[in-house]
């Protein structure tokens, strides 16, 4: 690390304080048991979050990337979800120290302490983002993914262009989810169908004409046609 790059723990010792003073057991066993007792929680709900690490953010700005790619490592191997999710945050709101290698650390977040919702928190926030910065990298990042035997790049292969509408890129959709329709996995299952319905918004009759010419799963199949009245 640089002489004059910033310690995570240090760095992070406020937003700690705070998260400890708003903790709510209550709350914490109600999180826990929603994602299937796999992570703790100090029992923040989001609203409060978001507060406190606003709050943080107007005052402790992190002041190059490669502090920014320790701090958000720090925060992924902390035991309470907040964490995490707070680390979304913070990286989302440090655009301007973002590289071509920051790849490597969204990477790491998708398959660290994976689940949906840090998964999908990252495909919303971070890699839309990042794609159109550096859009050179998004396909042989997303293909490399689709290609891989970790499902959650899987899933965020399928999935990361689900707020692009008139821009998405609708031949790598089709073939991203070809090379997983026939997967049993939900998570798969559900991004399929998660993706053509946010496209349905856009364009309901390649939509439409897609999922009748493919042999989906019920659930895809589902899922992908449910905004369409054509």
């Amino acid at each position: 690390m640089k002489s004059d790059s910033i310690e995570p723990s240090v760095y992070l010792n406020p937003l700690q304080l705070a998260f400890k003073k708003a903790a709510n057991k209550q709350n914490a066993i109600g999180m826990k048991a929603y994602m299937l007792n796999q992570f703790e929680f100090y029992g923040i709900k989001t609203p409060e979050r978001d507060a406190i690490v606003i709050s943080f953010l107007k005052t402790n700005r992190i002041p190059d990337e490669e502090s920014l790619s320790s701090v958000i490592k720090w925060m992924w191997e902390q035991n309470e979800r907040e964490w995490q999710y707070a680390a979304i945050d913070i990286f989302k709101s440090h655009q301007l120290l973002w590289k071509l290698r920051s790849i490597q650390l969204i990477q790491y977040c998708l398959t660290h302490k994976s689940w949906w919702d840090t998964v999908d928190g990252i495909g919303s926030d971070w890699l839309p983002k990042y794609f159109l910065i550096f859009p050179e990298k998004q396909i042989p990042i997303t293909q490399k993914w689709n290609r891989s035997t970790n499902m959650w790049l899987q899933r965020s292969s399928i999935l990361f262009q689900r707020s692009y509408k008139k821009k998405t890129n609708t031949q790598l959709l089709a073939e991203y989810i070809q090379q997983h329709q026939s997967s049993k996995a939900f998570f798969i299952q559900k991004a399929i169908g998660w993706a053509l319905r946010e496209y349905s918004k856009t364009h309901p009759e390649w939509v439409k004409s897609f999922v009748e010419s493919q042999n989906l799963a019920p659930l895809s199949k589902r899922e992908a046609l449910k905004k369409i009245t054509i």
